[in-house]
């Protein structure tokens, strides 16, 4: 069975409508300002409108909790992304509140030793590529660092996914591969999905 798809970094609302048309298990929404992918000006309709079947993230860094509650309930999200330094205790007082995902940036494998403790205090673990920024480097990590890690939970893949690594992920094969989540090289502009890209990336992995 293929891995989730997670679509990440959305803020059109006729763009969203569309992304959502293709049935993705995931959409993404970044709140956070520095970000060219910022979603916090959008309508609330615009996700309230996204299907009940397809999961709503928000995504946050190192934001306040009253600010992470109060746009969950704006937005109606079903999931946090938590893609900063965010602390054990943060992670647990959000997790009373929805499921939520850890992210890490991953260089070599020495940098997964500090994921493990945050297994009690979420539900998914993400690992993403080191990026001066976030939301969308457009580059990959080597996933071989993963190989020998035995996950506590299930993962999210992330940082670089193309079009063209259908065939890649399907040969990766980690037991607790969850999820892919895709974002800046299936865009036209920072935002904007490309919708047959995106179609034939689902085809692709659908085939698997």
């Amino acid at each position: 069975m293929r891995p989730a798809l997670k679509v990440c970094g959305m803020r059109d609302a006729d763009n969203i409508a569309s992304v959502a048309a293709l049935a993705p298990d995931y959409l993404g929404f970044i709140f956070y300002g520095r970000s060219p992918r910022y979603a916090g000006e959008m309508p609330s309709e615009t996700l309230r409108k996204v299907p009940s079947s397809i999961c709503k993230v928000g995504v946050f860094v190192d934001s306040a909790p009253e600010y992470i509650r109060e746009t969950v309930d704006r937005y109606g999200l079903d999931m946090v992304q938590l893609h900063g330094g965010e602390s054990l205790r943060l992670c647990r007082e959000i997790r009373k509140m929805c499921p939520v995902i850890k992210a890490f940036r991953v260089r070599q494998a020495a940098d997964l030793r500090s994921v493990v403790k945050y297994a009690g205090v979420c539900d998914f673990f993400l690992f993403d590529t080191p990026a001066d920024g976030f939301g969308g480097s457009g580059r990959q990590f080597d996933w071989s660092v993963l190989s020998d890690f035995e996950s506590p939970l299930p993962f999210f893949l992330s940082g670089g996914i193309g079009p063209g690594d259908a065939d890649r992920i399907g040969l990766f094969g980690h037991p607790a591969l969850a999820a892919v989540d895709v974002n800046s090289r299936f865009e036209t502009a920072p935002g904007v999905k490309d919708i047959a890209l995106l179609a034939e990336f689902i085809r692709k992995m659908n085939s698997k």
